[in-house]
């Protein structure tokens, strides 16, 4: 049963504390032993705190003797991406300019709301360095690697996050999207990801992306996410962009499928370039919506290529990164090349350039406003290719060698801060998952549950081959980037 308990889904394992068939101390366990197997060959983790999840899960166990759980969600093992502060856990963002030594003296705010649930944490996932890569790799941390082929990608930025979410190595984790980081790496890892509309989840320390980036769980089922968004969307006084309390639950419609929904799907969005199977895996999905009552409209343009503008944003966004932490030439020198000439880059961007994308970003927001008073949600492919080596910074495969970016479907919706989640609709011949991208209007996160539960519901993804993963050539005894963050704690290995 500890292989099951590790990839159980939230609601089952509580459903086993409330009745005493099962513990927060033996979920844990279980969890934990899939992190030692599995973690040397994925490494998704940059830190793990096993002493401390120990004594949450114990805690819990004793809430749940007691039968005063603190939620829905005691008891239930979660991580932290490495870009989110936590107390007393290192926040390294991958990068080996930010020293470990600390002090962490705070969590964020959805740490904090997981740590008052009574969710146990475990550990911190990998990124790339500042998350500002579609592969997850960094010289602090190594190469993390996906599930269904450890050869690829988990995606980036979240994509520890993914990996270990996939792999049964914590069930809920909390990431972050600022062009499509919970996406990307859920629809490549074969799980769920859930890019909220902004506000909906505080946030502290305010994204030196500013309104770009939001937090949102990444989990193995659409309503584990669901728990997990009744959690951490409670308020917290140190994000003053943060909404009120939904004033509802996100499981309270989420059976209410999707008959009668009027549904966009744009295989391009207008501008994109698609790998062919890819996009037929997609349309099948897009044809399980129609089967199960909704009214779908292909629309071909939806709106124009916005990376530039996007990249007019962001660029600045990290030199105000590198402004926040003041990094010196020598922290620099420790840094990656093209991380250190975007930030320069991005400190040579003309106020106007600057306000002038900001004024098409707000075009661009009143224009979906105005497309979904017709449309109640639109679909699209998450991304253009099934996935990318986990060791390159580029697709390798010559048949993408034309194509621009092998993601251009995220970044809008962080552009208008809409919500949109990766939900599994299929997995290609050659074994790797394919998401499709669920977007709704603003502030209408639920309703995007909803319409994913559906489709999660229609068509169920297999899993991927864990046991297969135990023997990959690509295992260390202890992945670099866990060794390298106990080594300057002077934990030891």
């Amino acid at each position: 049963m500890t292989q099951d308990l590790a990839l159980m889904p939230a609601g089952d394992l509580v459903a086993l504390y409330r009745t005493g068939h099962a513990s927060p101390v033996e979920h844990l366990r279980a969890v934990l032993a899939q992190v030692a197997a599995l973690n040397p060959v994925l490494n998704a983790f940059c830190w793990l705190d096993e002493d401390s999840a120990l004594r949450d899960a114990r805690a819990s166990e004793a809430r749940w003797k007691a039968g005063a759980p603190a939620s829905a969600l005691d008891g239930v093992t979660a991580t932290v991406k490495d870009l989110s502060v936590t107390r007393g856990w290192p926040t390294r963002r991958a990068s080996r300019a930010i020293p470990a030594e600390g002090p962490w003296l705070e969590d964020s705010p959805s740490v904090a709301r997981m740590r008052e649930a009574g969710a146990v944490l475990i550990g911190k996932t990998t990124v790339p360095e500042f998350g500002a890569a579609y592969v997850t790799k960094s010289e602090l941390c190594g190469i993390s690697r996906n599930p269904w082929n450890p050869a690829m990608t988990p995606g980036g930025s979240s994509g520890g996050s993914a990996a270990s979410v996939a792999a049964g190595m914590g069930t809920i984790a909390l990431a972050s999207d600022a062009a499509g980081s919970i996406r990307a790496p859920a629809s490549m890892s074969g799980v769920f990801g859930l890019k909220t509309s902004f506000g909906r989840v505080a946030d502290y320390p305010s994204s030196y992306l500013g309104t770009l980036a939001v937090i949102g769980p990444i989990t193995r089922t659409v309503r584990e996410a669901a728990l997990c968004m009744d959690v951490i969307s409670q308020p917290d006084a140190r994000d003053s962009y943060a909404l009120p309390p939904p004033g509802h639950s996100f499981l309270d419609d989420i059976e209410g499928g999707v008959k009668g929904l009027r549904i966009a799907y744009s295989p391009t969005l207008g501008f994109a370039k698609v790998d062919p199977e890819v996009a037929a895996i997609v349309a099948a999905g897009v044809k399980a919506l129609e089967a199960m009552g909704a009214i779908v409209e292909i629309v071909d343009h939806v709106m124009d290529d916005p990376s530039a503008m996007l990249g007019t944003l962001m660029a600045p966004g990290l030199a105000n990164a590198f402004r926040i932490f003041g990094f010196t030439e020598a922290q620099q020198a420790l840094m990656l090349p093209r991380l250190v000439e975007t930030a320069a880059r991005g400190a040579a961007v003309p106020m106007m350039a600057y306000l002038a994308a900001r004024e098409a970003r707000e075009k661009l927001g009143a224009r979906m406003r105005a497309f979904h008073e017709r449309y109640d949600l639109l679909v699209t492919p998450v991304g253009a290719i099934p996935g990318c080596d986990a060791d390159a910074d580029a697709p390798r495969d010559p048949r993408y060698a034309a194509f621009a970016n092998p993601l251009p479907f995220g970044a809008a919706f962080n552009l208008t801060k809409q919500p949109a989640a990766s939900v599994p609709v299929g997995v290609t011949a050659s074994g790797l998952p394919v998401g499709m991208q669920v977007v709704g209007p603003l502030y209408a996160d639920a309703l995007v549950l909803r319409a994913c539960l559906a489709i999660e519901q229609a068509l169920p993804m297999p899993a991927p081959d864990l046991a297969a993963l135990r023997h990959s050539p690509f295992a260390e005894a202890i992945p670099r980037g866990l060794l390298s963050q106990r080594e300057a704690m002077a934990v030891p290995a």
